[in-house]
């Protein structure tokens, strides 16, 4: 049995993906961004799931978490699934806020973090990123910039298993009723990798669709620009990963 934080979990993917790992017997915990969203949670927590509280687009809350979180037992994964589609809050919840739990939650082995077919699209350069959203977000940028972390990561701490998955375009409330993915694969992927023994699943630096390896964005791999972006990231939250 593992024990496994999924951000984001009070619908889609997020929720998804925290349903199949309870039943499957591990220990979950999942998150809300405010307590009113936390009240869904509760046919979950009914069930043995933990819960924290935490608006992500507030880097203070995400610390707030993040220590409530270190209080308990160590995680063995995480599943950074928290994400937010446009607005202001788009660099401070999909990238900032994986990047200071990544920095500041002790133990995991394992961590998953979403990406996006987007990211392609994404810039590869930090000068002038917007962090703390003041204006509106790049989406693509902030899904490249995620997806290059999970490959630095895997790089910088090898003795964790690191990796990026592109859920595809699914029928989310973010995605829209006419997404045309598979809801259903949409969230296995993570749930494989952050906790099955299969070998593919206990690999490390891969850009993952529907559990096939995929080439990401030529910068995802580029150290340089990995070496760029975590050390934005240090000096915009003045916290070491």
């Amino acid at each position: 049995m593992s024990r496994v934080l999924v951000t984001g979990s009070t619908e889609g993917l997020g929720r998804a993906a925290a349903e199949a790992l309870l039943a499957a017997g591990h220990d979950v915990v999942v998150h809300a961004r405010s307590q009113e969203r936390a009240a869904s949670l509760d046919a979950l927590v009914g069930r043995g799931a933990g819960i924290v509280v935490g608006d992500f687009a507030d880097r203070e809350a995400v610390r707030r978490c993040a220590a409530e979180l270190g209080d308990g037992r160590p995680f063995d994964a995480v599943i950074h699934n928290a994400g937010v589609w446009s607005g202001r809050a788009v660099m401070p919840v999909n990238i900032v806020a994986p990047y200071l739990l990544t920095a500041l939650l002790p133990g995991p082995r394992r961590l998953v973090y979403l990406s996006s077919g987007s990211h392609f699209g994404g810039r590869p350069s930090v000068a002038g990123v917007d962090w703390r959203g003041r204006s509106t977000g790049s989406y693509a940028d902030s899904k490249l910039f995620v997806t290059a972390l999970a490959a630095a990561v895997a790089r910088l701490r090898p003795g964790v298993l690191s990796n990026a998955v592109d859920p595809g375009w699914v029928p989310t409330r973010m995605g829209g009723p006419n997404a045309p993915d598979d809801l259903e694969l949409g969230h296995r992927t993570q749930e494989w990798l952050a906790v099955s023994d299969e070998p593919e699943a206990r690999t490390s630096g891969g850009y993952w669709y529907h559990r096939q390896r995929q080439e990401p964005h030529h910068a995802v791999h580029d150290e340089a620009f990995q070496e760029r972006l975590v050390r934005a990231l240090a000096e915009e939250t003045d916290t070491e990963l």
